[in-house]
């Protein structure tokens, strides 16, 4: 008989971000065929992977906690860390004068406002959840698929690895990169929140919060891209306002059609679900906003992207 040791290669759902938003995140598990058993949601065959950003926004910031952690904890789910677990564990934590690493500013406070509220009354699991959210790899590069939240910068993952030999948020890491002088600093703004370039002489425009930028975040995998225009990625509201002169410098990465599939969240999709690439899809489309989805891809092996194997549920 021979000995079958080619074994099936494990098959994953990608989810994107869930912000707090637990019941479409039931939903979404229901209808990917995972079910609870003693508790934690799971499947026979297949495992999740979450693209970060369980938290701000929504209603539901300690119910969503409950149902990632204890399928992760059981090897049901990965995971990475999204721009907002790191801006959570940043506004809890102090540098040696003993100033917060992330500024308790008006600002800050009304973006991190649903996370705070839920955890209010009960200091211990507030610092029980910034503990686990230290837990979660910045990035997975794992057989088959790369995961990352928002930018996938070979060279930077490269530098971290050199510098800390892992993928995970160490204390060194996570004060190095909360000042701006340092690499370490411009390494975690990239990979989790994706690459900026200022715009021209001095122009900005009004982001979703009503906050002005200067700087606007870009399509960075879009190699024919050349105007700022062109290679801006937002809200389509905000391009009228952002300017057609050719871009400048090099700022685009090249994730080649040959690399693994690479999968991300983060950028507030809108409009039909769709690759970025053949084999690049980003899985955010917005859930913690009226009218959005939160979107899974069923992923089994495959290079190319197939656009039949999204699956996603609408906004509560």
């Amino acid at each position: 008989i021979k000995n079958n040791t080619n074994m099936k290669k494990q098959s994953y759902d990608l989810i994107g971000d869930i912000h707090g938003q637990a019941p479409e995140l039931e939903e979404l598990l229901e209808k990917l065929c995972y079910s609870k058993v003693n508790g934690v949601w799971q499947h026979t065959e297949r495992k999740i992977i979450f693209l970060g950003d369980f938290v701000d926004r929504g209603d539901y910031q300690k119910e969503v906690i409950d149902i990632v952690r204890p399928m992760i904890d059981c090897g049901h789910a990965l995971s990475v860390m999204g721009n907002h677990e790191y801006n959570a564990i940043a506004y809890f934590t102090k540098d040696e004068s003993g100033n917060y690493l992330r500024a308790h500013d008006d600002k800050n406070i009304k973006q991190h406002k649903a996370f705070l509220d839920a955890f209010e009354s009960n200091p211990k699991e507030y610092k029980e959840a910034i503990e686990w959210f230290k837990t979660l790899p910045l990035w997975l590069d794992i057989p088959g698929v790369n995961i990352v939240h928002a930018c996938w910068d070979e060279k930077l993952i490269n530098r971290i690895i050199d510098f800390q030999g892992s993928n995970l948020l160490t204390d060194e890491l996570l004060h190095l990169s909360s000042d701006k002088s340092q690499w370490q600093y411009e390494a975690i703004e990239t990979l989790l929140k994706g690459k900026e370039i200022s715009l021209p002489n001095g122009r900005s425009f009004l982001d979703k919060d009503g906050n002005e930028r200067h700087e606007i975040r870009i399509q960075w995998w879009e190699q024919n891209a050349s105007t700022y225009k062109d290679v801006f990625l937002g809200p389509e509201s905000a391009r009228t306002h952002i300017p057609n002169d050719p871009v400048k410098g090099d700022h685009l990465i090249n994730y080649s059609h040959d690399q693994k599939p690479l999968f991300l969240g983060h950028y507030w999709m809108e409009g039909e679900i769709k690759p970025l690439a053949d084999n690049m899809a980003c899985l955010d489309y917005s859930v913690a906003k009226e009218g959005g989805r939160l979107v899974a891809y069923q992923w089994d092996g495959e290079q190319k992207i197939n656009t039949t194997k999204f699956i996603f549920v609408n906004r509560h």
